[in-house]
């Protein structure tokens, strides 16, 4: 009886690693299409000292972290609940 506890258990830690790994992924995706914004907005307004880059990228970044720490929570509360 007690062999089908650890089975249970792998799937939903395996699950916690894909939602990590998302979670990780969407970050940099986040930030990645910030900073492409970004440099396509300097070169369309023809600025040359970045500073659409910089703004966009940093507010990508705002944005990701926000992201990760809501997830981040909603997934331990989900857990505590369980």
């Amino acid at each position: 009886m007690s062999e089908k506890n650890p089975q249970k258990k792998q799937p939903k830690q395996l699950n916690k690693f894909v939602r990590f790994s998302s979670i990780a992924l969407q970050m940099g995706l986040t930030i990645y299409l910030g900073s492409k914004l970004g440099e396509w907005l300097d070169v369309k307004f023809n600025n040359t000292d970045q500073l659409y880059y910089k703004v966009v990228t940093l507010i990508a970044v705002f944005v990701s972290m926000g992201s990760v720490i809501f997830q981040v929570l909603k997934l331990t509360n989900k857990d505590s609940d369980d």
